[in-house]
């Protein structure tokens, strides 16, 4: 067992009971301590607080306005008073506008509400002077004949209100007015061409038709150019012309009674006759197309006879004239055995006998008249082809609207 420690019997001094000892007693307060004193008195006096900078923040703010001179005061007073004038005579013109879309749309029988636009600065006054500087309208989507206008927007202009406050507004005259009358060619394309012809424009007055034609079951390539011009004060006129059905690149067909129309073979197709003696010996065995060719018996029966010579007859540059001027619709009824060796349709050729000049026309027609107003007047000043449809410009007198 090991023995224990014992603790020393004379402990170490203590330094700080030694310093104590050297102490001479309190000495004379120094000015140093008395300026330390005062610094502490002082302070104690006042407990420190954070700034209050909110409120500081708000005197300044409040100062700031009070030192405004009166001129400035109530010049900011009438800038408030009038913001709320402005938005006041905003909201009466919002609502006239609304009021006039929902009557127009009633009385013109209209699918959808128009956009209406009141012009002129303040509204309130002239509302109670009775008389608006402009109103311009916008109506989409007017049926027009066979086609739907895309846009109509017209601006009056002076118009003369009969009404007794903004809410009994009875009618409007309107001295005159011009406006725009669009008709795009994506809406002929679709009301007419049923997806299968496309409009394009050609020039200041003029519309090129392209497409596809369905005929006694088979689909013809059509082509076609309308002159765009106008019809006495309110009508559009539209001349058909350049009309042509191809029928593949064997024969082609432009309606009409003059030598260069019916259905004629193409230079594709008369070049097939030479290269083909069995189309070329059925075309010549029919005394009334040898006829109508101008072909000589004699030169006629040698070459049935002989196929050198009929080789010969059929790559002579004359007979491929003679072949592309021969009008195949006469002699289509009469000789269908024929027209079959040469690759045409009878029933094809029956039914283009019938789709004559005036029916393929009014198929392509894009001819409008603008509705005649019970009072006042409405014409037309200008057609013009654009790159995306037909555009005219429309002006009018002495107008008047409800009552």
């Amino acid at each position: 067992m090991r023995t224990p420690h014992h603790l020393d019997a004379h402990p170490r001094p203590n330094p700080y009971e030694e310093l104590a000892a050297l102490d001479d007693g309190p000495l004379e307060e120094t000015p140093l301590d008395e300026f330390l004193t005062e610094e502490r008195d002082a302070g104690a006096e006042d407990a420190w607080a954070p700034p209050d900078h909110r409120r500081g923040g708000k005197r300044r703010r409040k100062n700031r306005f009070a030192g405004l001179p009166l001129a400035v005061k109530a010049v900011v007073g009438l800038v408030v008073l009038a913001s709320f004038a402005a938005l006041g005579d905003r909201w009466a013109v919002l609502y006239a506008e609304h009021r006039a879309a929902d009557t127009l749309k009633d009385r013109l029988d209209l699918a959808a509400a128009p956009e209406v636009e009141i012009g002129g600065f303040p509204f309130l006054t002239q509302l109670a002077d009775k008389q608006l500087d402009s109103v311009k309208v916008t109506v989409p989507d007017v049926a027009a004949d066979r086609v739907s206008l895309a846009k109509v927007s017209a601006t009056a202009h002076d118009v003369t209100l009969n009404a007794d406050g903004l809410t009994s507004v009875r009618g409007a005259h309107v001295p005159r007015f011009d406006g725009d009358v669009q008709l795009t060619f994506a809406d002929l394309n679709r009301e007419l061409g049923a997806s299968q012809v496309t409009f394009t424009g050609e020039g200041r007055d003029r519309v090129r038709a392209n497409g596809t034609l369905p005929v006694a079951g088979h689909n013809l390539r059509l082509r076609a150019e309308a002159r765009i011009q106008r019809q006495g004060e309110r009508g559009i006129a539209t001349e058909i012309g350049k009309m042509r059905l191809d029928i593949g690149d064997l024969a082609t067909y432009r309606p009409g009674i003059r030598a260069s129309e019916g259905l004629h073979l193409t230079p594709k197709g008369t070049a097939d006759l030479a290269r083909e003696t069995r189309k070329a010996k059925a075309l010549l065995s029919v005394p009334a197309i040898v006829q109508r060719m101008g072909v000589p018996e004699a030169t006629v029966r040698e070459a049935l006879a002989d196929d050198g010579k009929l080789a010969e007859l059929t790559g002579s540059p004359r007979f491929a004239r003679q072949a592309a001027g021969l009008n195949l619709i006469d002699l289509a009824l009469e000789n269908p055995d024929v027209m079959r060796r040469l690759g045409l349709d009878p029933n094809l050729l029956d039914s283009l006998s019938g789709l004559t000049r005036p029916v393929l026309a009014d198929r392509l027609s894009l001819a409008f008249e603008l509705p005649e107003p019970d009072q006042g007047d409405v014409r037309l000043q200008d057609v013009r082809v654009e790159e995306d449809g037909i555009r005219v410009r429309v002006s009018g007198t002495g107008l008047t609207v409800g009552r």
